[in-house]
């Protein structure tokens, strides 16, 4: 699914006035933060990026039942929310890139290890540890990125860093307790705007 999701991100690349900047692929949606010229283009993007992604998802249904599938995979809707303060560019993209911390993925067996969520556009963000650490996250060999714009406006780019730079370990959202084994497993720090 995540390869099918890829390649619609490349379908939608010509697309005028429409950009994806940042993108993660979730269990059972995605999140996506794009730049668009108008309600116009950020509508054709979208449904350009939804017929994609339905017919690259259906081809691999169909390849791995072996009976074809066709037809709607993504509800006929999407939230949009306008951007427009740093605080908030600097929240939706910690929202986008560290969701997976949100719903507690990174605890998964196979994640224990990885500091940025593969399924996303993470791999080449500017995490605030990125200075400290160099390379955060080392794909396999075999792995392929999502594809994304590099932002073009103020506060995509540059205005939202007036907030301060984001953590790879930043759980996007409301504040919840933690719970006694969490605690302990490993330090995690909360979006201070979230």
């Amino acid at each position: 699914m995540y390869l099918a999701i890829r390649e619609a991100t490349i379908a939608v690349l010509p697309h005028a006035g429409f950009r994806i900047v940042h993108f993660s692929v979730q269990s059972n949606h995605t999140h996506l933060i794009a730049e668009a010229s108008g309600k116009a283009a950020l509508s054709r993007g979208l449904k350009a990026f939804q017929i994609s992604a339905a017919k690259h998802i259906n081809a691999a249904v169909s390849k791995r039942a072996g009976a074809r599938r066709r037809g709607q995979v993504f509800a006929d809707r999407y939230n949009s929310r306008a951007l427009t303060s740093p605080r908030a560019v600097r929240h939706a993209i910690c929202y986008v890139l560290n969701n997976w911390r949100r719903h507690e993925e990174d605890r998964a067996e196979l994640a224990r290890h990885w500091k940025v969520d593969p399924f996303s556009n993470g791999t080449h963000f500017g995490w605030k540890e990125r200075e400290e650490m160099g390379l955060l996250y080392r794909p396999p060999s075999t792995y392929l990125s999502l594809i994304t714009w590099l932002p073009k406006t103020w506060l995509l780019r540059e205005g939202w860093k007036k907030h301060g730079l984001i953590s790879v370990y930043e759980v996007p959202g409301p504040a919840r307790r933690a719970s006694r084994s969490r605690s302990k497993a490993r330090p995690r720090s909360r979006s201070p705007i979230g």
